[in-house]
C-alpha cells in the first residue's frame, strides 16, 4: 500500500485574472450569457442538499436490506445466528455502506448496483468490531450503547458470529448483485475488498495497533503506518469497491482510492479526539480507555488542538481528490466527508 504523509503533500495555490480589451461584445457571448443565467436560475430552483435526508433516507434503505439479508433468526444453530443479527442491526452510522453507494453513484451507478455490496461492507465492519472488543484486544463492553457482543453471548459465540458475518458478506455479494451489473465488474470488487482488508490492510492494521501497545516510544509516523493501514484501507476497500461496481474508470477508481484513504484516515484522528473529549453516554461506547491503558493516539502525541487541526488537512486533501467529477454528483461524498472529519459523536 502506498504511504502517505503530509510532508509528501504540496499544495499550490494560484489566482489568475483576464480582462478583455474588446470594449464590445460579440454577438455569440450574448447567448452565452443567457445560456449562463438559465443555468443559475435552474441552479436556485433546485432544493439545496440536506446531508440528513440524505443519511436517513439511505440508512432506512439499507436497515431494511440489511435485516432481509440475515433473516436468520429460526435456523440454527440459533445463538450464532441471534448473535450475528445483534452485532449487525442495533443502528450505527452506516459510514461504510453510505460512502459505497455514494460512491457508485458518483461514477454512473444506482443505489440497487451497490446496496448487496453495502450491506456486506457492513457485515465486514461489525465482523471487525465484535473482534476489536474482545477481551484480548480492546476488551470493551458497551457497543452502540448495549452490551457488546461477547458480553451479551460469551466469547466463542461472538467469535464465531464475526466469522459468519464475514463469510456472509461476501456471499451476498456473490449472490444478490443485480445482474445489470456485469459478472467481471463484481469479480474485481470482491478480490479488490478482500485485499483492503486481509493481511496488507486491515489486518496488518490491527496486527500493527496491537504491537504499538508494547512499544514505549511510538512516533506520528508509526500511528499513520497503523491507520493507514487499519481505518483507512476499511474505508477504501468500501468506497473502491462502490466505484468499480458502478463502472468506474481506471483513473476515477484511483482518485476514489485516495479520497477514501484521507477520510479514513482522518475518520481515526476524529475518533482519537472524541475519546478524550466525550463521555460513555455521549458516544455509546467506552471512552478514556485509550488513556487509561497507554495506548499511543493523536492527541496523545499531538495535542488535541492540534489533532483536530489535522483531522481538517486530511479532509481537504481528502476533497482535493474529487476535483474532475460532476460536481453535482460529488455533493454527497462531500457533505459525508465533512461529516467524518466534524463529527462530535
Amino acid at each position: 500500500m502506498r504511504k502517505m504523509s503530509f510532508k509528501n503533500v504540496v499544495h499550490t495555490w494560484v489566482k489568475t485574472c483576464s480582462r478583455s480589451k474588446s470594449k464590445s461584445r460579440p454577438f455569440s457571448s450574448l447567448f452565452d450569457s443567457a445560456d449562463t443565467l438559465k443555468r443559475q436560475q435552474e441552479s436556485q430552483s433546485k432544493p439545496a442538499f440536506s446531508l440528513e435526508t440524505y443519511m436517513t433516507q439511505k440508512i432506512k434503505s439499507i436497515n431494511e436490506a440489511l435485516d432481509a439479508a440475515i433473516s436468520l433468526k429460526d435456523k440454527e444453530p440459533r445463538e450464532l445466528h441471534e448473535a450475528m443479527r445483534y452485532s449487525l442491526l442495533p443502528g450505527g452510522k452506516r459510514v461504510c455502506p453510505l460512502f459505497c453507494i455514494a460512491s457508485c453513484e458518483l461514477v454512473g451507478g444506482t443505489e440497487s448496483m451497490a446496496m448487496p455490496a453495502a450491506c456486506a461492507v457492513e457485515m465486514i465492519h461489525d465482523a471487525a468490531l465484535i473482534q476489536d472488543d474482545l477481551p484480548c484486544m480492546d476488551n470493551a463492553h458497551l457497543r452502540r450503547g448495549n452490551p457488546t457482543t461477547h458480553k451479551a453471548f460469551g466469547e466463542a459465540v461472538a467469535i464465531l458470529a464475526g466469522d459468519g458475518l464475514l463469510a456472509l458478506a461476501f456471499e451476498h455479494i456473490a449472490l444478490y448483485t443485480p445482474t445489470a451489473v456485469p459478472p467481471a465488474r463484481i469479480v474485481r470488487g470482491i478480490g479488490e475488498l478482500a485485499r483492503c482488508i486481509g493481511s496488507q490492510g486491515f489486518v496488518a492494521g490491527q496486527v500493527f495497533d496491537i504491537r504499538s501497545q508494547r512499544e514505549s516510544n511510538v512516533t506520528l509516523e508509526y500511528l499513520e503506518q497503523v491507520h493507514l493501514h487499519k481505518t483507512a484501507a476499511m474505508l477504501e476497500g468500501t468506497v473502491v469497491l462502490g466505484a468499480m461496481l458502478g463502472g468506474g474508470s481506471d483513473e476515477e477508481v484511483e482518485k476514489i482510492r485516495s479520497f477514501a484513504r484521507y477520510v479514513g484516515w482522518g475518520f481515526q484522528v476524529v475518533d482519537d479526539i472524541l475519546d478524550v473529549t466525550k463521555s460513555s453516554q455521549e458516544l455509546g461506547k467506552p471512552t478514556g480507555k485509550d488513556l487509561v491503558d497507554g495506548k499511543v493516539t493523536y492527541p496523545r502525541l499531538m495535542g488535541v488542538e492540534k489533532s483536530r487541526e489535522f483531522a481538517e488537512k486530511l479532509n481537504k486533501l481528502a476533497l482535493d481528490q474529487l476535483s474532475g467529477f460532476d460536481s453535482q454528483k460529488t455533493v454527497p461524498l462531500v457533505a459525508l466527508a465533512n461529516y467524518i472529519a466534524r463529527r462530535q459523536k
